[in-house]
């Protein structure tokens, strides 16, 4: 395990770093950079180990589980503009059809 003592992280951020590296490893990491990694990523979403006091341990979110997101506009990108064109009117069609249903219940 890397250096540092890991008995003040929660039952929760053990799993999370657990299963973090065994996605790493199943992409060729290695198995002391996919370790090292995984326990950089839990710091960074939940700020460390547990912490002691009210209030102290509260939700910080999952910012790096969010990080898919930015890899979405390459798709978007490959599409031609009469094809996003065509995705929006349909969109748009369905946001209207949905508001008058809610207005007729």
């Amino acid at each position: 395990m890397p250096s540092g003592d890991k008995s003040k992280y929660t039952d929760k951020q053990k799993r999370k770093a657990e299963h973090i590296e065994e996605s790493y490893e199943s992409r060729g990491i290695a198995e002391k950079e996919a370790e090292r990694r995984a326990w950089a990523t839990v710091n960074k979403d939940d700020g460390g180990g547990s912490k002691s006091g009210f209030g102290r341990g509260t939700h910080t979110g999952h910012p790096a589980a969010h990080k898919g997101g930015e890899k979405g506009g390459a798709a978007s990108a490959a599409r031609s503009a009469e094809e996003r064109s065509a995705s929006a009117r349909k969109a748009a069609t369905t946001r209207k059809w949905n508001a008058e249903q809610r207005v007729h219940h």
